[in-house]
């Protein structure tokens, strides 16, 4: 700790966004410059408290060494806060942008007063390193000799496959996609995080180091799983959670509604491939648009919505508005289930003059036009009870349908789990939720030689969850090729 009294001294102070008017007029990252002396002032805030909830099991799932690296922010020790924060986080120029930062939820100083903006830090971090030209391809020194193949290029995979290079293994990844990356590349738009300055930069550095990746290869499809286990010493499979949860009300069938990530998907390849002038995705220009579930994906349908000039985008959430506040059962250090408005929120609310979420909204049916087009959907509102149990439902409200004008409607309500094509040709054991049966720690499969790792065994989650498995698989399937070795 840097500052003794620095949390009394200085107010919690966010890195600011561009004005909503002007950076939906583009797709690139909107973080406004910031100065030293800002980040140092916040760095400041650590406080010397003893035991830093930022890193227990309610903070960051990586472990990061965030009090040591925000005192070294502070001291103006730039090049040794990078080194402490590559010890634990493969990745921290993709958690600095788009991790929610549990480790916030967590900070003792949060439990008094706003939280230290960790997450603001730990990006200026890597970024001054990668300005500096202190982030460097490392390859090992030497080779095992062994062969892994990792299925998947997303968090969980790339980190894996970063961490098995370094032991000296010889590391192809998998990817069916046209591009590295995975959830990375194609599962978030490239205002939150962009691809070619950010993305394809670390790649290309793992590419530098040793790892071969292969795209337009999707395992159990052009090529069986069951090769790719006779061809290595073990393979990881870290495909993700991809199979989205549909909503099989009447009219689904008709045209114009869409996953939420068929929609994302499209817009960032066509926006790379032609920056959007191929015309190969969903346009919402012009169009009403509604979103249906919250979260991330969610606001990032509106976001994309309105960068397309909508004429008007609604967000529909089953759940209550969450408080202001944190309610009385949802103490410090959980993390904080209140009401967050998120840069999408923003935009719509800057261009439509209000925020576009609606809450306690039950969804009945889909209306067409008799040509197979949507043209509306049909709602009710709910009412939210408690139970004696503890357990919440959800009850009708009489009287309380509407229709609402749709020209496209966007499903954003989460994932059920990888997809099952790997599963079954291999014959793997699954859990209850239908992801890859694997114990944490020793990420081992029911096949022989088979790991998973990431939204793909846990099941949906964040992006500082699929590093932490990426990082425990490979440190587990090391070990047991030493053993077998």
């Amino acid at each position: 700790m840097g500052k003794a009294t620095g949390f009394k001294e200085f107010a919690r102070e966010t890195i600011p966004y561009d004005a909503p008017e002007a950076r939906i007029k583009h797709y690139n990252e909107f973080t406004l410059p910031v100065q030293v002396e800002h980040l140092q002032n916040q760095g400041a805030r650590c406080m010397d408290c003893g035991i830093p909830f930022c890193q227990s099991d309610t903070g960051c799932p990586v472990d990061n060494l965030i009090p040591e690296w925000n005192d070294l922010v502070y001291n103006d020790r730039w090049q040794e806060a990078i080194d402490r924060l590559h010890k634990t986080n493969n990745f921290p120029e993709f958690t600095g942008r788009v991790c929610p930062a549990p480790c916030e939820g967590s900070c003792v100083l949060g439990s008094v007063e706003p939280a230290v903006t960790i997450k603001n830090i730990e990006n200026a971090i890597i970024n001054r390193a990668f300005e500096e030209g202190w982030v460097k391809a490392n390859p090992p020194t030497q080779r095992t000799g062994k062969k892994i193949a990792v299925v998947g290029s997303g968090p969980a995979g790339l980190a894996a496959a970063a961490e098995l290079n370094q032991y000296g293994h010889t590391v192809t990844v998998y990817e069916r996609a046209d591009r590295v990356g995975g959830l990375l590349m194609y599962g978030i738009p490239n205002m939150k995080l962009e691809k070619e300055s950010v993305v394809m930069r670390r790649i290309k550095l793992l590419e530098e180091e040793g790892i071969t990746f292969k795209t337009g290869v999707e395992v159990g499809v052009n090529l069986p799983a069951t090769q790719l286990i006779s061809e290595n010493d073990a393979v990881l499979l870290a495909c993700g959670a991809t199979k989205p949860r549909d909503l099989p009300i009447s009219g689904r069938e008709l045209n114009g509604v869409y996953f939420a990530m068929e929609f994302l998907k499209a817009n960032t390849k066509s926006l790379l491939d032609s920056n959007l002038k191929d015309g190969n995705y969903i346009s919402a220009k012009d169009k009403n648009v509604i979103v249906i579930g919250g979260g991330d994906t969610g606001t990032d349908c509106i976001g994309t919505s309105v960068r397309h000039g909508a004429k008007k985008v609604v967000n529909f959430e089953l759940m209550p508005q969450p408080p202001i506040d944190r309610a009385s059962n949802n103490p410090w250090p959980q993390w904080p289930l209140i009401l967050r408005t998120d840069y999408g929120h923003q935009e719509a609310t800057a261009v439509f003059g209000q925020d576009p979420r609606t809450y306690c909204v039950l969804s009945k049916r889909f209306i067409g036009d008799g040509s197979g087009n949507v043209t509306g959907i049909e709602t009710i509102e709910v009412e939210w009870i408690t139970e004696d149990n503890g357990r919440r439902t959800f009850k009708e409200v009489e009287g309380s349908e509407k229709i609402w004008e749709a020209d496209l409607v966007f499903l954003a309500m989460g994932f059920l789990g990888p997809e099952e094509t790997i599963a079954k040709e291999l014959d793997m054991d699954t859990d209850a939720r239908s992801n890859f049966a694997a114990e944490h720690g020793a990420f081992r499969t029911s096949v022989k030689k088979v790991y998973a790792a990431g939204d793909c065994r846990r099941g949906q989650s964040l992006i500082v969850w699929g590093i932490n498995e990426g990082r425990g698989a490979a440190e587990a399937i090391n070990g047991d090729l030493n053993a077998n070795s």
